[in-house]
């Protein structure tokens, strides 16, 4: 049995699945966000819990709101305060007497699609998550690749190509992101930016729901508005594609829901790209919330 433990700041979801990736067990409680011996106390109830409902000792992923430190082998996270800076892998491994995997939770989300029953055709996966932020990973031959920091697909931080100059304009503002830096793509790409480049160009403050009922009612501002954000999608992930060469490319958060973003979408890559290549495959995710304890389940596979 694979368990997975979807790890946020306010709850933590475990899911339990079969051999066959089928959830057959989950459960909800909140998160114990400040004392962190308490905290691996909930993981290791919820880890029994699951133990006695499947009479047998189950394999443990984690995904966290975060990053994993290889150095140290601590978790960085500023949404999960009680397990900031603590060994957790290891402490949890040793209180549960088996390994535990961990991941963050872009990576699980890119995990979790990348094992859905048609998604498996596919030997290099790119899960990229439109929402709040703009984040991600890469699953080959599926497994997760992290690097040398677990930085993988945080293509959110990576600066807006020149390309992007042309859709915008040279002199569109660069953004100062929660990073540090100035100019990253989540200013622009993720629904808050859809949001901001609406006010920019229309002088109007509407939420990214409002400009798409807007969009549906034919609104010409609107549609002009889909039009600019869907090329702005298209020229950046042109040099991510020409990077990584995915076979499929799997898009999640709020704005995936957006139906109207993959219009065309391949058509617009396409010439941005190297002439001998061809566009990916795009798809909408399908997992939705349940992604992250999939993905957290789904790290023990294929060992």
């Amino acid at each position: 049995m694979y368990y997975g433990f979807d790890i946020g700041g306010s709850k933590i979801a475990l899911g339990v699945y079969n051999a066959q990736r089928e959830l057959i067990w989950n459960k909800r409680v909140a998160t114990p966000a400040q004392d962190y011996e308490q905290f691996l106390s909930v993981l290791q109830a919820l880890t029994a819990e699951a133990d006695a409902f499947c009479g047998c000792a189950g394999s443990v992923g984690l995904g966290i709101p975060g990053l994993p430190v290889p150095d140290d082998g601590t978790v960085f996270s500023a949404n999960l305060p009680a397990a900031r800076g603590r060994t957790l892998r290891a402490d949890l491994s040793q209180r549960l007497g088996r390994e535990v995997r961990i991941d963050n939770d872009a990576n699980c989300f890119a995990l979790s699609e990348a094992w859905d029953d048609e998604f498996q055709a596919y030997p290099v996966v790119l899960g990229m998550i439109l929402g709040t932020g703009v984040g991600g990973g890469v699953i080959v031959d599926g497994k997760p690749v992290t690097g040398r920091n677990y930085v993988v697909g945080e293509m959110g931080h990576m600066r807006l190509p020149v390309d992007a100059l042309e859709v915008l304009g040279r002199d569109i503002p660069l953004l100062t992101c929660g990073c540090g830096k100035k100019g990253c793509i989540e200013g622009y790409l993720s629904g808050s930016g859809f949001s901001w480049l609406w006010q920019h160009f229309y002088h109007q403050t509407l939420s990214a729901q409002e400009i798409i009922t807007r969009y549906y009612q034919g609104d010409a501002d609107a549609l002009a508005h889909t039009e600019r954000y869907r090329q702005l999608l298209a020229v950046c992930l042109g040099n991510l594609l020409t990077l990584l060469d995915p076979h499929l490319v799997v898009l999640g958060g709020g704005l995936s829901n957006f139906d109207a973003l993959y219009d065309g979408l391949a058509e617009r890559v396409a010439p941005l790209l190297l002439p001998v290549a061809k566009p990916p495959r795009f798809a909408k995710a399908r997992h939705g919330d349940a992604g992250g304890m999939r993905g957290a389940a789904f790290l023990h596979i294929k060992d």
